[in-house]
């Protein structure tokens, strides 16, 4: 398992390298969320190559971290390569650091393709647990991961209609599944990481995959999702935002509040 943990460091540290050296070139760091997410579908798939686990985990292992990983990668490749403004939150990390950004990208780039080694501790559970045949853990993980797939790509595909039509410029999303969360794409991202947490807890020592769960949760409501995205879409229009967080469930989908 160390060694696969090994490989998938030196992998994943060369694709940020190249992602990075594009960054240099383009000046849009927001490259280094496509790296992860791809980093994300290596990780799962070098597992599922290397693992003595039985094949059909193996296979499970590779199709649910593999599948998850590629969509959400193309889905970023897609945004950035389109965008001719880098993403806000990192205009607002080149301006604080003033100096060196470039020496310091690099170090963020690399810091993301160790972040992917430790949130695929899950993948390398599954793939070197030894039990025979799937358990039903392993089949309630891809019930909910179907749902969380299905449900993170709706949320993306709903926001990408709705900016797509120019008379919408300047407005928030209330479209599908935006009605009921501020957040929807986070929030069936983070149900994937519980999946993943129940495709590890049969394996020996699977318990440790509740980090990964954990650590998206701190990072989407405290770190670099939710606080940054809402920073920026207050900046860009105050008023329309300010009146969806009165109305609308930050995370969880709920019922959107009646306005006063």
């Amino acid at each position: 398992m160390m060694a696969a943990a090994l490989w998938g460091a030196g992998i994943l540290g060369l694709m940020q390298l190249g992602f990075w050296l594009w960054q240099v070139r383009t000046r849009n760091a927001g490259w280094v969320d496509v790296g992860w997410a791809l980093g994300l579908a290596v990780m799962a798939l070098l597992a599922a190559a290397l693992g003595p686990a039985p094949l059909e985990r193996r296979l499970l292992v590779g199709f649910m971290g593999g599948l998850h990983g590629l969509r959400l990668g193309l889905h970023l490749w897609r945004r950035v390569a389109t965008d001719a403004h880098e993403d806000g939150r990192y205009q607002a990390i080149r301006a604080a650091w003033k100096t060196g950004t470039n020496a310091k990208f690099f170090a963020f780039f690399q810091a993301q393709a160790l972040l992917d080694v430790l949130l695929g501790l899950p993948f390398l559970l599954a793939a070197w647990n030894p039990r025979p045949g799937l358990h039903p853990l392993e089949w309630a993980a891809l019930v909910l991961w179907l749902g969380a797939w299905v449900g993170e790509g709706l949320a993306d595909a709903q926001l990408r209609r709705f900016k797509a039509r120019s008379g919408n410029r300047g407005l928030t999303c209330r479209e599908g599944l935006w009605r009921y969360s501020r957040h929807p794409n986070y929030f069936f991202e983070w149900l994937v990481w519980v999946a993943y947490l129940l495709l590890a807890l049969s394996a020996p020592l699977g318990w440790l995959a509740v980090l990964c769960p954990a650590l998206m949760l701190y990072f989407l409501l405290r770190v670099t999702g939710i606080p940054y995205t809402e920073a920026q879409s207050l900046r860009s229009r105050p008023e329309d935002y300010a009146r969806y967080q009165r109305e609308t469930s930050p995370f969880i989908p709920w019922f959107p509040k009646v306005a006063p």
